[in-house]
Parts: structure tokens; sequence; C-alpha cells
């Protein structure tokens, strides 16, 4: 006949006293308590570990931290995951590495890792601009959060005076921007799920605004206000490079001495400097190329066409032309994006071919245009384009006010 356990009693327990050797109080089902000459007691749970059968003791804790009760609860737990083949003191030691690598890993740490991919997909200059807004933003109060910790309120909070500023267009971006960190943190098995998808949906998203832009018909205007302005001379070179080669600011700024072909003509800018991670490639006007020969004596010595001006190893910063514009009295009329739309607004009305202005603004791969074309034609169009751009802006600067005007230095 099988030997029956009586489960103990509260008062049993409590009333352990310590002897002069150690000693067990069964509870039943693998639970006893264990009393040292100390007087210390011990629940501990008896088991046949699952895959090797061998008998082993688990340590659930101290009495009276753990009670009655909650040892047998403990126990059952125990016995629930042996029934699963699962080896109760294994997993629990699992749980603690796990948990103590969470704690470890704060969202600083991730979101580090993963910037460092994030680089390689961006822009240099628009890469710092991210981790700049992480820097301002979000690592002060979240960075030393484990990644695990990171809840959707936490988050609001921190975001929620920006908001109220009004400056919503930042929240959007920073919602984006967290959301990508989690989804990381999700992809590389720290964390099960994102508690952030639904985060963005906390505020009002920004006013959809273009960016200020002018009229073709006041390209003269602008010109005029380019001769008269109180700028830097490498700022004005910068500007009327933008213009004749409809190019970004970022990609505009950070244009390098080698990505000159002289003898074709061409400026080659990589993969990795420009938004829509493709190589682009712009052909250059007789008045393109006068600029770069005016640079020349300032910063052909240099790696980058248009330097910083406190470090010459530096190219400009990637808003010098804003904000030269906004000192040359065009704030909220004009930003240097805008010099773009006013390029396509012209070309489009002088009636050029969508596709090709489209390539020129490197909205679209220039191998989809191509396919239109052979290489020459295409190279062709688009070189006659360009220049016509350029003779425009000449004309609208009404000969002597445009740098790029200058007696031609091209043979």
């Amino acid at each position: 006949m099988a030997r029956t356990t009586k489960p103990l009693t509260n008062t049993e327990v409590l009333n352990a006293k310590a002897r002069a050797r150690e000693y067990n109080l069964v509870d039943g089902a693998g639970l006893k308590l264990r009393v040292k000459p100390n007087g210390t007691r011990t629940w501990l749970f008896n088991y046949y570990r699952p895959h090797i059968g061998k008998r082993a003791n688990m340590t659930l804790g101290a009495y009276p931290d753990i009670t009655l009760a909650a040892a047998r609860r403990l126990a059952e737990d125990a016995r629930a995951l042996i029934a699963r083949e699962i080896d109760p003191q294994e997993y629990r030691a699992e749980q603690a590495r796990h948990n103590q690598e969470a704690h470890a890993t704060t969202f600083e740490q991730v979101a580090r890792k993963w910037m460092a991919i994030k680089k390689g997909k961006i822009t240099a200059g628009h890469a710092d601009d991210i981790w700049r807004s992480f820097e301002i933003h979000l690592l002060p109060d979240l960075g030393t959060l484990p990644i695990h910790k990171i809840r959707a309120p936490a988050v609001i909070a921190v975001l929620e005076p920006l908001a109220a500023k009004g400056t919503l267009e930042t929240v959007k971006r920073l919602t984006q921007r967290v959301n990508e960190v989690m989804t990381y943190a999700v992809n590389t098995g720290l964390i099960d799920a994102n508690p952030l998808a639904g985060i963005g949906k906390a505020f009002h998203g920004p006013d959809k605004q273009r960016m200020p832009t002018l009229k073709p018909e006041q390209l003269p205007d602008l010109m005029r206000a380019l001769t008269g302005a109180s700028i830097k001379l490498t700022t004005r070179y910068l500007i009327e490079w933008m213009l004749h080669t409809m190019a970004r600011s970022g990609e505009a700024a950070g244009a390098r001495w080698e990505e000159i072909d002289w003898e074709d003509r061409v400026w080659g800018i990589p993969a990795s400097r420009m938004k829509n991670s493709r190589p682009h490639s712009v052909p250059l006007s007789p008045q393109a190329m006068n600029l770069l020969f005016a640079m020349k004596p300032l910063s052909g010595h240099r790696e980058f066409i248009f330097t910083a001006d406190r470090n010459s190893r530096k190219h400009t910063h990637t808003q010098t032309a804003n904000m030269a514009l906004r000192r040359m009295g065009y704030q909220g009329k004009l930003v240097a994006h805008g010099l773009r739309a006013l390029a396509s607004t012209t070309l489009n009305e002088q009636g050029f071919d969508p596709d090709l202005i489209e390539a020129a603004l490197s909205h679209i791969d220039s191998n989809e245009v191509r396919s239109a074309y052979n290489r020459a034609d295409y190279l062709s169009r688009r070189r006659g384009m360009m220049d016509w751009w350029s003779r425009h802006i000449e004309e609208a600067a009404t000969g002597n006010m445009s740098l790029a005007a200058s007696e031609t230095q091209l043979a």
C-alpha cells in the first residue's frame, strides 16, 4: 500500500524548531521544508530532472518570506514545467539570465546599434540629424531605461512638451524613429513585441505645407537680392551652385572635388550621399563649370568644394543656404529646397520632358529614363535641358549679377 503524506499546516511550519541536525518537514508532491541547526527554514522542491532522470532539489525560498501557500504555488509551477519536459532549475536560470540581459540593455544601447545599420541606408548628414534629435529629445529621459521597460505612456510624456509648442513635424519624425528602434529590438530578439506601434496616434499630425518657393517670374528678384546680400562669398557660390544643378542642400553642401568629371563635365554624386541611396549624375552647364573654376582658388586644395568657415577640412553646414536666404529677407517665402521647385516649375512651363525633369531632380532612377533613349541621346537631352536652365538663370541675373555668368573659362 502506497505511503500517504499528510500535508503540512501553517502551525507546524511556524513551530518548526532547530535541532542538532537538519531535518525535513514533508508537505507532499515533492515539496518540503528543510530546517537547519541555525534555525533557518528553507523550502525545497524535490523532483526527477527531465531527460536525465536523476533526483534534484530546487530551492524555492526561505520561510517566512515564502509562506506555505506561496511555496505550494511555486512547486505547482515547477511540476507544470516538468510535465512539458522542461527542467524548472534550467528554466529559472535562463529566465534570470534573460532578465539580467534585458536590464543591462538600455534604450540608448539599442538605438546606437540601430543607428549603425541605418547609416548604411542614408546620407551622413541625415544620419547626423537623426542622432542629434535623439540626443536632444529622447536620450535624456529614455536613454538609461532597459529596452523591455520602454512603454508608450513614458514616451508620450517625453514628446508632449514638443507637441504643446506646436512642433508637430518634429514629433512625427521622433515617433517614427523611436518605432524603428523598437522594431529593431523585436527583430533582434531583445523584446517580444513593439509597445509603441500606435504611438503616433496620440498626437495631432502636422499640417501639410508646401516648401516655400518662388514663381518663375520672381527669379530676377532673387538674383538681384543675391547680388546685394551681405553673405560670405562661399555661401553665395553655394546658392548659385544649388540653383544651376538643382541639387538638394545636403548634396550640394557636401560636394567633393573628386566627384567632378572635368572632361565630360559631369558631377557624379555617390549613392551614399543621396537621399534615395541611388547614385546621381548632374550634367554641368558652362555656368556651373564657371562656379567650379571660381571656387578652385578658395578650396581646390581641400576635399570639399564648399568648405566650412571655421574648419576648412569639413564642408559647410547643410543649413547654410537656408540661413542666408532668411538673412536676405526670404523667410517664409523661399527655402533652399524651394530652388528645386522653382527649376521644376520653370522647366515644365517651357515644355521640357517631365521624365527628364524628374530625373534631374533625382526623383526617379535615371535608368528608367534611359530605357526610352540610348545613352548618348539621354545625356544629350539632359545636358541640353541643364544648359537652357543655366542660360535662363544668367538672363534673369541681367548679366553681371550672377557669379556663374562671368567670362567663360571653358575651352
